[in-house]
Parts: C-alpha cells; structure tokens; sequence
C-alpha cells in the first residue's frame, strides 16, 4: 500500500505504559476467539476472561517502555490507514445527508481500560461502542504474520478497515430492530462480524480509487480474512470445527463479504442482517 508521506489522521491516542494488567475483557476484537478458545481447551472457564477486577501483583505498569523504529513506523501506518477511512465515511454519510464522527484509535500495550471494560491485548483489535474508540496492541501485527500466517500492509489495513466497520455498524445502528435474546445468539454475532468485513471492502474499493494500492494489496487482505474464519482458527486449534460455536463466520464467509464490499463501494449490498445466504 502506498502510504508513506500522507496524511496521518490526528484522532490517535497513545497509551502504551499505560497497562492496567489484571484479567481480561473479551470483546469484539478479531483475535478474541482464539482467546476464548484455547482458554476452554486448557481447562479454563472463558467467564473467568470477563472478570475486570484490577491487578493485585503490585507490579508496575506505568514504567517507561521502549517503542522500536518498526513500532513507530506501525503507527504512522495504522494513522495513515485511519485517515483514510475518515475520508471515505465522512464522504459516504455526506451523500447521505448525515455527518460522519471520526472514531479515536487508542494505540496500548499489554492491557488497556476502555469504557466497556478492562481488555488484555491477546483478545486483538477491538471497537468499543461505548467510547467510539478503537483499540490495538501493534504487536498484534507480528501475530498476524506469524500465527495467521497473513502478513503485508494491507493485511494490517483490513484489520483497521473491520473495526472502523464496527464504528459505521455503531453510528447507523446496524441490527438494532434485533431483540435482546436474538443480540446474544452467535448467529447475530456472525451477521454482524460479516458486516463488517462488507464495509472494510467499501473502505478498500475507495483507496483502490485513489492509487494507494499496489499489487498484492487485495490478495493481501483476503488472505488476512480468510485466515481469521472461524473455521480455518478452530482447526488450527483443536483439529476440528464445531459450526454452532461460530460468531466471526467461515474464512470462505469472511473473504466472500469483504470482496463484495470492495467490489460494491456502496453501503447498499451489505445487509448481512436479512441476508438469506451468508
């Protein structure tokens, strides 16, 4: 992706040194189920990965880190892709008559507070709905690379792209006619995780019209969704798929829902929600 030298998007707040340890608050983010999952695999009970209840190790989680040459870069880049995504939903809801918030993207190391709880990095990128921020561990990359086995820029890109989906989702109150009782079912997490996907592809269709891709890019993010299917994770991880425990979708899913939106580039196409073939 040709990103060096643009413009980097001013809505990027910076914790990292800021951890507040303790247990972990699993969200929507991408790498939650793998949390969830190898957690259950060990013996352990995934509500204990709910409980927010603060450190009491005494350690220090305020002392200084160091932040690498490849960490700063990240952040360029991830500032970089934010801003762009700025420019396309502000233009989007313009069309539409609405005014587009930019979401904050909280940049954090090992553990971060965020107003819907107290979340570990090991869940992965996530959105929180209750602040409209968006949270990520850039070490989360290197995981990305190494366990997804989905690496290059635009990789990272399409992570960015699905949790700014979670934002757009927020702000036009995606699924909101689904009751309570249907909210909880892992069939309304998986419409609303593919939706996302849908709108990560809006974000890539315009930045393909822009000139910021370059060849592989679209390769690059269709791999990143396709390695973060439920499926293709669980089989990873215990060596078979148990479809009812589904709440991301199928890397086919995944991939498919992402394509479309970056072939549509319009909002319309992406009503995963009363889709009758995901």
């Amino acid at each position: 992706m040709k990103w060096k030298g643009r413009r980097q998007s001013t809505n990027v707040e910076v914790r990292r040194g800021m951890g507040m340890g303790g247990k972990t608050m699993i969200g929507g983010g991408i790498g939650s189920i793998v949390v969830i999952l190898l957690f259950t695999l060990l013996g352990g009970n995934p509500g204990d990965l709910m409980n927010n209840n603060p450190p009491t190790n005494g350690s220090n989680t305020n002392a200084p880190m160091n932040v690498s040459t490849q960490e700063e870069e990240l952040a360029d880049f991830v500032s970089v892709v934010l801003a762009d995504t700025e420019d396309v939903w502000s233009n989007q809801f313009e069309k539409r008559g609405m005014v587009y918030e930019n979401p904050k993207l909280v940049l954090f190391r090992d553990s971060v507070q965020s107003a819907c709880g107290l979340a570990s990095s090991a869940v992965g990128p996530f959105y929180c709905p209750g602040d409209h921020k968006l949270y990520i561990d850039l070490s989360f990359y290197q995981e990305l690379k190494q366990r997804f086995q989905a690496p290059g820029d635009f990789a990272m890109a399409y992570v960015i792209a699905h949790e700014v989906g979670h934002h757009v989702q927020t702000l036009l109150h995606s699924g909101d006619e689904a009751s309570q009782a249907e909210k909880r079912t892992n069939e309304y997490s998986v419409r609303f995780e593919l939706q996302a996907d849908y709108l990560a592809g809006v974000w890539a269709h315009y930045a393909e019209g822009k000139g910021y891709l370059e060849k592989g890019d679209l390769e690059e993010a269709l791999n990143a969704a396709n390695a973060v299917g439920d499926d293709n994770i669980q089989k990873k991880a215990q060596g078979y798929v148990v479809p009812e425990s589904f709440t991301h979708g199928t890397s086919e899913q995944r991939e498919r829902w992402f394509n479309k939106g970056f072939k549509n580039g319009t909002l319309e196409g992406g009503d995963t929600f009363n889709a009758a073939n995901l």
